[in-house]
């Protein structure tokens, strides 16, 4: 089964190599997607794959690389979107 899901993290997750360690944690995972940084400081992701492999990749969404300091990740059913073959930084 298939999953995806949407994530607003917030906390110190600008400046920090937040986008690119998620990226590299979610091919890691074999999920695809994307991560991009929001006007308002917040990081925003979309991932795809199986459940219990989402419910991993967000533990680490929590975690982050070590400069950053994770408040809050929003976590709700992404809609309409598919998140393509890879999973990638988007500016």
């Amino acid at each position: 089964m298939i999953d995806a899901k949407h994530y607003l993290i917030q906390g110190r997750v600008q400046g920090v190599s937040y986008r690119a360690n998620t990226q590299r944690k979610a091919r890691e995972l074999g999920l695809t997607g994307w991560v991009r940084n929001l006007p308002d400081g917040q990081v925003e992701a979309l991932a795809q794959g199986a459940p219990e492999t989402l419910q991993t990749f967000e533990a680490w969404l929590w975690q982050g690389p070590a400069l950053a300091e994770v408040t809050r990740v929003e976590v709700s059913e992404a809609e309409g979107e598919p998140a393509g073959s890879d999973f990638i930084v988007r500016d």
